[in-house]
């Protein structure tokens, strides 16, 4: 699991760019509610997360993304090095 947006706002996950298994979380601490959106494998797992993480876990729904998540880079990763050519 990995979240990719911690307390942000709910338009967010109206971007087609974010791959399918990315769901908008809503739950609320200390009395605020807040928004988060992240992905995993199963819906399970971010449910279970946030279920220990806030005693008040409101709703999860699916987020606006339409990008196979084998094909989609988190663009907050660094891009991946080419590797060396052996010497002849």
């Amino acid at each position: 699991m990995k979240i990719l947006h911690e307390k942000c706002e709910k338009k967010l996950a109206d971007d087609p760019k974010l791959p399918y298994t990315a769901y908008l979380v809503e739950y609320e601490l200390e009395g605020e509610t807040f928004y988060d959106i992240a992905v995993s494998n199963k819906a399970v797992e971010i449910f279970d997360h946030y279920y220990d993480k806030s005693s008040k876990f409101v709703n999860m729904v699916q987020a606006g993304g339409k990008v196979n998540p084998k094909l989609w880079r988190d663009p907050s990763a660094p891009l991946p090095t080419p590797p060396k050519k052996p010497r002849k």
